[in-house]
C-alpha cells in the first residue's frame, strides 16, 4: 500500500502540474518526470516502488481493452482511414526504434570515451 500511496502521490502531483501549467503536456508526462527527478535525487528509492511498480506494468495491458473497443465502436468512421493509419502507425515505429537505437549506441559510444 505504501509503495501504491506513493506512485499515486507522484501522479497526482503531475496532475495539479497539468492544471497549473498551460502546456500541452499530458498529466502522466509530468508525473514521470517527477518520479525520473525523486529517484534520481534519491529522494524516492527503487526498493520504495519496484513492486508496485512491476505489478502495474503486468497489468497494462488490460488498460487498452476500452481504447480498443473504442476502435471497434467506431470502425465505420475509421474504415476509410485504416491504410493512413497503418502506414504513420508503422513508420512511426521504425523511426522511434531506429532514434532509440542511435541514442543508446551515442550514450554507450560516449561513456567508453570516457572510461578511457
Amino acid at each position: 500500500m505504501k509503495q501504491f500511496a506513493i506512485i499515486l502521490t507522484v501522479s497526482f502531483m503531475g496532475e495539479l502540474l497539468k492544471h497549473f501549467i498551460s502546456l500541452p503536456i499530458p498529466a502522466s508526462i509530468y508525473g514521470l518526470v517527477i518520479m525520473l527527478l525523486l529517484l534520481m535525487t534519491k529522494v524516492v528509492s527503487v526498493e520504495k516502488v519496484k513492486e508496485t511498480g512491476a505489478y502495474l506494468i503486468e497489468i497494462m495491458p488490460i488498460m487498452f481493452i476500452p481504447a480498443a473497443v473504442g476502435l471497434i465502436t467506431l470502425w465505420s468512421e475509421l474504415k476509410n482511414l485504416w491504410l493512413p493509419l497503418s502506414v504513420i502507425t508503422v513508420l512511426t515505429t521504425v523511426i522511434v526504434m531506429v532514434v532509440a537505437g542511435r541514442v543508446t549506441q551515442f550514450i554507450i559510444r560516449m561513456e567508453k570515451r570516457l572510461k578511457k
